[in-house]
């Protein structure tokens, strides 16, 4: 069944592979994203012995269609996708362009944005090293792919990107160019969007200090002590960053992570919040992350994307 649902994905794709490639010259640089792939999703089991836990369906497509639709309506013109666990069936799923096309448009009528393709790549950590490298070192890997020599050296912000996860849900994320312009213009390494704790995570993960005199939501990202007893939140996986971040003094990995080096993103990150480098917002729009079994079930249990739960 997963295989024919792909199949037709990649038909339908395709029919709309000959539409306009690049945006007008007045957007600003389209910020590359990557969609985190790699897990085995051990509490989806038994459902991800057969199938990798991003492309489980989700209100009728797979789950991590929803956020490259929004990357898709964004402008964002190149997706590398990391792949570690049956990483060779996303790539048969969705092939090297994904295109937004009038059936799943509700208003039947495709913006100018909204009629360019996906460039998809990947990084098959698998293939290439037998098991995924963790987030800091499957981003890391993924580096060369986000920003080739054409790239690299284009300009402001050539160097950031944005990143989440492609096992969680949340459809109403739209991954601005407005907060790519700020991110550029701030200086920081990174920008995370922070959600209120959900049940299966109540202590959260970060602490969030909102600056002074900002009236558009902006804060600061903590690395709090145990004993602290400021609130924290949960990071909702999506992010804006800087290569920097992946490079000395922060990290450790040597370029392009050519031997697989295994490393988590969460002490980057406390790292960089230490010296007041990772800026962060608190996003209340619909948030899911479908770690197991249930919480899939219950999202689709709802009957539209108009109402699904939201915890």
């Amino acid at each position: 069944m997963l295989s024919c649902f792909c199949h037709s994905l990649a038909c339908m794709n395709s029919e709309y592979s000959e539409l306009p490639q690049s945006l007008p010259s007045s957007d600003p640089y389209p910020a590359p994203a990557l969609l985190l792939a790699a897990g085995r999703g051990e509490r989806m089991r038994p459902l991800t012995d057969t199938t990798p836990k991003p492309l489980l369906s989700v209100l009728g497509k797979p789950l991590m269609q929803w956020p490259m639709e929004a990357l898709a309506r964004a402008g964002v013109q190149r997706l590398v996708v990391n792949t570690a666990w049956l990483g060779s069936q996303i790539a048969q799923c969705f092939g090297s362009i994904f295109t937004l096309n009038s059936p799943w448009n509700e208003r039947g009528q495709l913006s100018i944005k909204e009629r360019h393709s996906l460039r998809i790549h990947y990084s098959h950590e698998g293939q290439d090293f037998g098991a995924a490298l963790e987030t800091a070192g499957g981003i890391a890997r993924a580096l060369p792919l986000l920003f080739p020599p054409s790239v690299a050296d284009s300009g402001a912000g050539s160097d950031v990107f944005w990143a989440a996860a492609g096992d969680v849900f949340a459809p109403d994320f739209s991954f601005p160019s407005s907060a790519v312009t700020r991110f550029i213009a701030s200086g920081k390494l990174a920008h995370l969007w922070l959600v209120p704790n959900p049940a299966h995570n109540p202590r959260g993960d970060f602490g969030w200090e909102p600056e002074p005199g900002s009236a558009d939501g902006m804060g600061m990202a903590l690395s709090l002590p145990p004993d602290d007893p400021r609130p924290r939140y949960t990071f909702s996986t999506i992010g804006l960053y800087r290569s920097a971040l992946f490079a000395t003094p922060w990290c450790d990995i040597p370029a392009g992570n050519p031997t697989g080096i295994k490393a988590a993103l969460a002490p980057l990150l406390r790292r960089a919040m230490a010296h007041g480098q990772v800026s962060a917002e608190i996003y209340t729009g619909r948030w899911i992350d479908v770690g197991t079994p249930e919480r899939l079930a219950q999202l689709n249990a709802s009957a539209s994307i108009d109402h699904p739960p939201t915890a």
